[in-house]
């Protein structure tokens, strides 16, 4: 039975490996978590004056490079200038070029979200008329190439080495103490953090890369390294580095100190292994949750404690699952893996479980917002996969369960036969030793035979046995012997009238056969009563007698361990526990390849609130940019002196009922932005005859005014006026209109 096990295991690893890979390549482009929710000039609206700046909002907060927006004419020539801005909340803002002649121009931007993960897109948007372009409107992300696919291998890679490294160490310090000893156990720790370690190097050195040109060239550009290091996602990469070298040193104290304690000792260093085990798995797991999800959108206070908990469920429930598995398979015959330990998992996993499903729904519910999520959005169907697979292992651990209460339930079984058998067997050894009290009354008469006589005594002691111990107590010996039962090849002791015990013969070959063991000892015996010479030989007989004795005893030893092996493989409840545990762990791996692919895609609620912006930009194609919860204002204005002309920009935010933010950009005609002595501000609503209400905004910057706490009373079409001086004598008043509400 146990020939068939391993192929069938490595059979189940290989197919496991295919399934998780084709999960892996066959999974989408890793989508962004933040999305583009509006945009002013919208897409593929049509305005009749050129735009001052392009902006665009995104669902949440995003990082910007140089080039992170461009604009394109319709030869594809960029028409942006300067570095993007972001004048207020998650709207971002880049100058374009004046005098812009009417066509189709092309907005492309690539930034990273606050998620840490790359954004890309693109549309268009045309002044006067629609014309033809020769750039294309799609855009292609970082992660779309080999450097993606390496950085999400990357990342399934530190996820699995976590869980295996947490996960396995919890088990030996919760359910199997004796694990610690075990160096296949040890072997599958170390190699979880070797794992973690390397792939959080390989995510630093590709990060640069990953979230700017895709370039396999540009991985080790020190540069970019050093962008990457003053980001977020790097500042999260660089701590998981150092809390893992505080890793290394509690696994060198799990498999070094505490495995050479006693059990008592052992209690005492436990309960400090394990804080201080909780204290760094919990860091590592936060490295995850301050720079992916759980950092951003709802109630992120509440969400990354309850990400830090539900990573630290999946390793104590996943890694165990992996140590126990590896446990049963390899673990030695003199350390095996009792019912106790299974019981004690049991009671683990079923306290992960516990927590990953309250963690979980609320994850889910912040995450998608809907039921419809659940079937129109590809972060809903792949938590619903999850979710599955979930299910899934939780039946197989039933049937665990199972099988650990037959195993119980036979090792207890098995101790009332012993006790049953102690009986017989005490009297069988009372009548040995009466036999034994008996013949060693007869053989005083002849203990004084001579050195021949000692010589045989010694002979007996060294495990050959006198030809009289031999014979008189073969009976004795025997009758113990097949009290137990022996396999062939398994040694049969015969006692000594001295009480001490001896082997006769070894291996297959070594049955018990006393009466050959006897008659050599006998003409041992009788060489060595001969005198003097023969005191030498014997002395270096011995000599090479124990060096042999040594050899024998080991492989004994070994025959010993290879027979209760194949006794305990042998054990129906214990096989069926491998089985029912090792199909658990085959879930588990796909479990973690579909939990790594939903990491990486764009949560439902974003994913929603894109299509519903998307779809409301397509409808209408408003020139304030109202739809988007912004409203931009571009309006040219010319006071008639020296430097009078130029444009002014009021961004009003979320331009709704109540409390609003207003910006104001002040550019010449060369696009660069430039003080004026004077900005003021009008707020009219001619339709319910109120205003104008000022606004005085406070000078920020070099030709830039901000104002908060701009108070709107009511919906409507309002009239913003702006009134610019540029000299004491030189100003003038401009205005458009912005629908508020």
């Amino acid at each position: 039975m146990t020939q068939t096990i391993a192929p069938r295991v490595r059979t189940l690893v290989l197919l496991l490996l295919a399934v998780t890979g084709a999960l892996l390549a066959g999974a989408a482009p890793a989508s962004a978590h933040a999305a583009l929710t509006g945009s002013d000039p919208g897409q593929g609206a049509v305005v009749d004056t050129a735009p001052a700046q392009i902006s665009l909002t995104f669902s949440e907060q995003i990082a910007v490079s140089d080039d992170a927006v461009r604009v394109l004419d319709p030869k594809g020539k960029r028409i942006d200038r300067g570095e993007p801005a972001n004048p207020s909340g998650t709207t971002y803002t880049v100058r374009l070029l004046s005098g812009l002649p009417d066509g189709t121009y092309t907005v492309a931007y690539q930034v990273v979200s606050a998620d840490s993960h790359p954004v890309a897109g693109a549309f268009t948007f045309s002044i006067g008329a629609p014309s033809e372009t020769t750039v294309s409107v799609s855009a292609q992300a970082s992660d779309d190439g080999l450097i993606g696919w390496l950085y999400g291998f990357g990342r399934y890679v530190s996820y699995a080495g976590f869980v295996v490294m947490a996960g396995g160490a919890a088990f030996v310090l919760a359910c199997w103490g004796r694990g610690a000893g075990v160096r296949a156990v040890q072997r599958l720790v170390v190699s979880g953090w070797l794992a973690l370690t390397g792939a959080t190097l390989a995510l630093l050195l590709l990060r640069g890369s990953y979230t700017t040109s895709g370039a396999v060239g540009d991985v080790f550009d020190l540069s970019l390294l050093g962008d990457v290091l003053q980001t977020k996602t790097g500042a999260a990469l660089v701590s998981r580095l150092l809390l893992l070298a505080a890793a290394a040193l509690f696994i060198a104290v799990l498999f070094g100190a505490y495995d050479k304690r006693e059990d008592e000792e052992k209690r005492d260093l436990t309960f400090g292994l394990a804080i201080g085990g909780t204290v760094v798995a919990a860091g590592i797991a936060a490295s995850w949750a301050m720079s992916e999800h759980a950092s951003q959108g709802l109630q992120p206070g509440i969400a990354m404690p309850v990400d830090v908990l539900h990573l630290l469920a999946v390793a104590a429930w996943l890694g165990g699952l992996t140590t126990l598995i590896v446990a049963l398979y390899r673990a030695p015959a003199d350390t095996p893996v009792g019912q106790d330990t299974v019981q004690r998992f049991s009671r683990l996993a079923f306290g992960s479980v516990v927590t990953l499903v309250v963690t979980g729904v609320y994850q889910s519910w912040r995450q998608l917002g809907s039921w419809s999520a659940f079937t129109d959005t590809r972060y809903g169907q792949l938590l619903l996969a999850k979710i599955v697979l979930v299910a899934l292992m939780v039946a197989a651990a039933s049937v665990s369960r199972r099988w650990t209460a037959r195993l119980a339930a036979g090792t207890v079984a098995v101790a009332d036969r012993g006790r049953e058998k102690k009986q017989p067997v005490a009297a069988g050894k009372a009548a040995g030793v009466e036999s034994a009290e008996a013949d060693q009354a007869v053989g005083a008469g002849s203990a004084g035979a001579g050195k021949g006589g000692s010589g045989s005594a010694g002979a007996g002691e060294a495990g050959s046995g006198t030809a009289d111990s031999g014979s008189d107590e073969a009976d004795s010996g025997t009758t113990g012997v097949k009290e137990t039962g022996p396999e062939k090849g398994d040694p049969v002791t015969i006692r000594s009238r001295k009480g001490r015990s001896g082997t006769a013969g070894t291996g297959a070959a070594g049955t018990g056969k006393a009466c050959s063991g006897a008659a050599k000892a006998e003409s041992g015996a009788v060489r060595s009563g001969k005198g003097g010479p023969g005191a030498p030989g014997t002395a270096g007989a011995g000599e090479g007698d124990g060096t042999r004795a040594a050899q024998l005893a080991r492989q004994r030893a070994a025959v010993e361990s290879a027979r209760q092996k194949r006794l305990r493989d042998a054990d129906p409840d214990r096989f069926g526990l491998r089985r029912s545990v090792l199909a658990e762990a085959g879930i588990a791996v796909v479990l973690l390849a579909v939990t790594t692919v939903l990491t990486q895609t764009e949560p439902g609620r974003t994913e929603q609130d894109a299509k519903a912006a998307t779809s409301s930009s397509s409808s209408s194609t408003p020139s304030t940019g109202q739809g988007t919860g912004a409203v931009t204002l571009n309006m040219s204005f010319d006071t008639g002196g020296e430097k009078g002309k130029g444009v002014v920009t009021v961004d009003l935010d979320p331009a709704r009922v109540g409390d609003n933010t207003m910006h104001v950009y002040v550019e010449g005609t060369d696009g660069r932005p430039f003080d004026v002595p004077e900005v003021k501000i009008a707020l009219t609503l001619d339709a319910k005859d109120i205003g104008p209400l000022p606004v005085a905004p406070d000078r920020i910057t070099t030709g830039h005014w901000s104002a908060s706490g701009v108070q709107i009373p009511m919906t409507g079409d309002w009239k913003v006026e702006v009134t610019v001086r540029t000299s004491d004598i030189d100003q003038v008043t401009v205005s458009k209109n912005a629908k508020i509400g």
